[in-house]
């Protein structure tokens, strides 16, 4: 029984990091679109899914700016990473700081990606989404932007 946990523990050891919640620290190497990093962390290769928010998709309107602005605030710069868990595509779901500056709560105030609240009940990100739309900033300066949640079911029909 003991060589069974042990094997365990050796499989799941790259996993330990997030599971544990620990803070970690990385280098940012691509940017996916405007929620979705690739880093490096301890040597390895890890995709992060920004914390509540979601970005609109590469094909749909704004798609491109978002995912520039994410790469404006982040590209190669060394990172915090604040895992809350693991989304169903193995990413790591997380807050990211570039600097001093949360990326996702920042994306959101350039109005370049929606508070998912899908997920996100209560949100520090609320207001930020709130003032960017009274703003017309990003997305929000089109009257006719649908939240990615939105689009894709669209593309599914």
């Amino acid at each position: 029984m003991p060589r069974i946990l042990v094997a365990l523990a050796i499989g799941f050891s790259s996993f330990l990091p997030c599971l544990a919640y620990a803070d970690l620290t990385g280098q940012v190497i691509h940017v996916t679109d405007g929620d979705t990093l690739t880093l490096v962390i301890n040597k390895e290769w890890v995709r992060a899914r920004l914390a509540g928010i979601d970005a609109p998709e590469a094909n749909q309107p704004f798609g491109k700016l978002s995912r520039e602005s994410l790469s404006d605030l982040c590209f190669w710069q060394q990172v915090t990473v604040i895992p809350k868990g693991k989304d169903q595509y193995g990413r790591i779901f997380a807050q990211v700081l570039c600097g001093d500056v949360d990326a996702g709560a920042e994306q959101v105030r350039r109005g370049m990606a929606w508070v998912y609240d899908h997920y996100v009940k209560e949100s520090d990100l609320q207001p930020l989404q709130d003032d960017a739309k009274a703003a017309k900033r990003g997305l929000w300066a089109d009257p006719y932007s649908k939240p990615p949640w939105k689009w894709r079911e669209v593309w599914k029909e």
